[in-house]
């Protein structure tokens, strides 16, 4: 009779054992090789995209790192660290497009130069409260470049042109920007229409001495001349190009100055032009619009298809910023022109690394500063002081707003085109409280309504002053000539 084993399955003998054990080490053995194989492979074709170095950074290319020039590698002091004279800062003033916040005001980008020049790019809402924090002059704020003419790109300019003229500024503003399909498409017009809005304003206010300050200096181009140069001056040349955006009439510019680059796009679709056009350039900043029209219908209570139409329509979702950042290959690829919501960053920032594995920032919230030279690219955050006021202007800018020299040493003020008898009526001036009954007679001073006519402010007076307040040693009238004529050769 056979053993019931047999019947089923045959008795494991010891040396059957031993074999099987055998059998399975040698496959283990085998998969652990094919695995050591797979691995080495991946880990060959894995690599930094930059080329990095230990220690030097996540995903940070060598030359991103300080330039020569600066006061602090962390914060940006405003008014604190002189720019260098082949270093190029970019300043991102305000940073998204609706709903203006206390940390995002409306788009505005200043771009200074090493050879004294500042512009601006756009001039959204709430941006010249940043611009006076960042101790720019006021008077000072000049060549605004308009990429086109949504309110959220140039809501601040009534305020700058209102109030600058009375701070000093007594020569026209200079702004620049496309023309359209018919002459009220054009900033041309939008100027005249800001002209009479603020009417009564300026009118006003030329009872002060305001000089040439309500003028302005439209430089309108043509927007269909793509890569025209709108502006070629001290070494900066600003060339355009167009760019799909609901309607004809928008623009991008890119800026060249001593070897180094800026573009700003404005808004619009992802395009073609700009690939060909911004080829290379150092810092490339565009707009984004993630595609979230769901997610902000929950949130504003606005119907998806608003939101997806304004895309479809004039804006650049996440993936397209990223392919047109691969394509163009700058040194730093920046987006703006986004509300800032944190929850929402990793994921725009997702969708623009299935294109683009190089050196991305955002431009927001306010206000991130770029230090770019041809050797380094640097990004800090400004230190916004929560009660800034207007800085002064530099001995530099005061001789550009005051056309001194050394032959020429005297502030002339502009004489006032009103008095207030031309544009008030006497039955309301007599209604005012006799100023006797509020000021205490230690402090009275007689008022004057009506600014003095042909008033002058010496310069040697203030020179002379400073140089006695630091005890120099003026012995001679030449001596104290050449001190002042020193400042201002100094400031050229």
């Amino acid at each position: 009779m056979a053993d019931e084993t047999d019947a089923g399955q045959r008795r494991m003998t010891r040396r059957d054992a031993l074999k099987t054990a055998g059998l399975a080490g040698a496959a283990a053995l085998s998969t652990t090789a094919a695995a050591s194989a797979q691995a080495r492979e991946e880990t060959a074709t894995v690599k930094n995209p930059y080329g990095g170095v230990p220690s030097g950074g996540i995903t940070l290319p060598p030359y991103y790192r300080p330039t020569p020039y600066l006061v602090s590698n962390n914060i940006y002091y405003p008014g604190q660290e002189p720019i260098g004279p082949d270093e190029m800062r970019i300043s991102f003033i305000g940073s998204t497009p609706i709903p203006v916040t206390k940390t995002q005001a409306g788009t505005c980008i200043m771009v200074e130069l090493g050879n004294g020049n500042r512009f601006f790019f756009d001039f959204g809402s709430g941006c010249m409260r940043n611009i006076i924090a960042m101790a720019v002059p006021l008077q000072t704020v000049n060549d605004i470049f308009f990429t086109h003419l949504h309110v959220d790109h140039y809501a601040d300019l009534p305020y700058l042109y209102a109030f600058a003229p009375w701070m000093g500024r007594w020569k026209p503003l200079r702004v620049h920007g496309p023309s359209g399909r018919s002459p009220k498409d054009g900033i041309k017009h939008m100027i005249e229409g800001m002209k009479m809005m603020t009417y009564w304003h300026t009118d006003s206010f030329n009872a002060l001495p305001i000089g040439d300050g309500y003028e302005i200096e439209v430089n309108e181009f043509d927007f269909r001349d793509d890569n025209g140069i709108c502006y070629d001056k001290d070494g900066v040349v600003i060339r355009h190009w167009r760019r799909a955006h609901t309607k004809d009439g928008a623009s991008a510019y890119r800026l060249d100055w001593n070897g180094l680059s800026f573009v700003w796009t404005g808004d619009g679709r992802p395009d073609e032009l700009s690939l060909e056009l911004a080829k290379g350039v150092d810092v490339f900043v565009t707009e984004v619009q993630p595609d979230v029209a769901n997610l902000q219908a929950l949130k504003f209570g606005m119907p998806p298809i608003m939101a997806q139409n304004t895309i479809d329509q004039a804006h650049s979702p996440h993936y397209a910023v990223g392919y047109m950042f691969d394509k163009i290959q700058p040194r730093l690829a920046m987006v703006t022109h986004v509300s800032y919501d944190e929850e929402l960053i990793p994921e725009i920032t997702a969708g623009i690394r299935v294109h683009y594995s190089g050196l991305f920032q955002f431009g927001a919230p306010d206000i991130v500063v770029v230090n770019v030279t041809k050797d380094a690219v640097w990004t800090r955050k400004a230190a916004l002081p929560e009660a800034g006021n207007m800085a002064r202007p530099s001995p530099r800018e005061a001789i550009g707003l005051f056309d001194l020299s050394p032959t020429n040493l005297e502030v002339k003020f502009p004489n006032p085109r009103h008095t207030v008898a031309n544009v008030q009526e006497q039955a309301v001036r007599d209604r005012e409280i006799d100023p006797k009954k509020y000021y205490p007679p230690d402090v009275y001073r007689e008022p004057q309504p009506n600014f003095p006519q042909d008033f002058t402010i010496d310069v040697r007076e203030i020179v002379l002053k400073k140089a006695k307040m630091a005890q120099a040693k003026l012995s001679t009238k030449a001596a104290e000539v050449q001190a002042i004529i020193d400042v201002i050769e100094a400031a050229k």
